[in-house]
C-alpha cells in the first residue's frame, strides 16, 4: 500500500447540515422563498443590493446559532496532528471548520463573515448589517460586497487547489453532492495523478462512481472513525 503523506479533503453542505445549517435547496433550504437569480448572482447584487445583503445577513444570524459538530472537530484534530501536507477545501461559507480549530482550511466559495471590495480585492471582517455601497477601508471605494462566490463566478484559489490535487496521495470528499463543478471534478483530477480516493456521504452521490471507496452514513460518525484510522498510519 502506498504511504499516505499528502491529503486533500473536500467538504460540502452535508457536514454542516449536521450542525443545523440548512442546505442550499429543498424544503427549509436557504433559498426558500427566493430564486437563485434574485440573491446569488452578480446581477442580483447590482439590481437589488438591499435584498442580497438582507439574505446574507439572515444566513449570518443563523450561523451564530450553531456549533461545530463531531466531524468538524475530528478534522481539526487531524489538521493539528498530521505531519504531512493537508488541505481542507470547503464549499461551505460558514466558519465551522475554523471554529473547530482547523488551520489548513481553504474557503473556495467565500466566507459569510468576510466582506470583499469589488474595486481592489481587499477583504475585511463583515460588520453587522453592513449596508450596500459601504466604503472599503483600504481603497475608500464604495464597493464592499459579501465575500461570496456567486453563481457564474470562479471559485477562489483554484490554482492552489489544483496544485494540491496534483500532489496528494489521498483525496477525501465529505458531505458533497458531486453535482457542482469544478468541485465535482476534483476526484477525477486527484485520481489521474495517482491518489487514492474516498467518499463519505449520507447517500451515494452523483460522483460516487469515480471513487475507489464510498462509506455511507452520517459525517459525525464516519469522519471521527476515519480520522482515527488515518492517524494510526501517521
Amino acid at each position: 500500500m502506498t504511504e499516505i503523506r499528502n491529503i486533500v479533503i473536500l467538504t460540502g453542505a452535508g457536514i454542516s447540515a449536521e450542525s443545523g445549517i440548512a442546505t442550499f435547496r429543498g424544503p427549509g433550504g436557504l433559498l426558500e422563498g427566493h430564486r437563485v437569480e434574485d440573491v446569488c448572482t452578480p446581477e442580483a447584487l447590482a439590481y437589488d443590493p438591499v435584498l442580497v445583503h438582507r439574505f446574507y445577513d439572515l444566513r449570518r444570524a443563523a450561523l451564530r446559532e450553531v456549533e461545530p459538530n463531531a466531524a468538524h472537530r475530528a478534522l481539526a484534530r487531524l489538521d493539528e496532528a498530521w505531519s504531512g501536507e493537508l488541505l481542507i477545501v470547503t464549499q461551505n461559507v460558514d466558519d465551522l471548520h475554523d471554529r473547530a480549530g482547523a488551520q489548513r482550511v481553504l474557503h473556495m466559495h467565500g466566507e459569510l463573515l468576510s466582506a470583499l471590495c469589488a474595486a481592489c480585492g481587499t477583504r475585511e471582517a463583515w460588520v453587522a448589517s453592513l449596508p450596500p455601497g459601504s466604503v472599503c477601508g483600504a481603497c475608500r471605494a464604495p464597493a464592499l460586497r459579501p465575500d461570496i462566490v456567486f453563481f457564474g463566478e470562479m471559485p477562489f484559489q483554484m490554482e492552489r487547489i489544483e496544485a494540491a490535487l496534483a500532489t496528494c496521495d489521498l483525496f477525501v470528499s465529505i458531505g458533497t453532492s458531486g453535482a457542482v463543478y469544478p468541485a465535482a471534478g476534483f476526484v477525477q483530477t486527484a485520481g489521474w495523478h495517482g491518489a487514492r480516493t474516498l467518499e463519505m456521504n449520507l447517500d451515494p452521490s452523483m460522483g460516487s462512481v469515480h471513487f475507489e471507496e464510498t462509506r455511507i452514513g452520517a459525517a459525525g460518525n464516519l469522519v471521527p472513525a476515519w480520522v482515527e484510522e488515518i492517524l494510526a498510519q501517521n
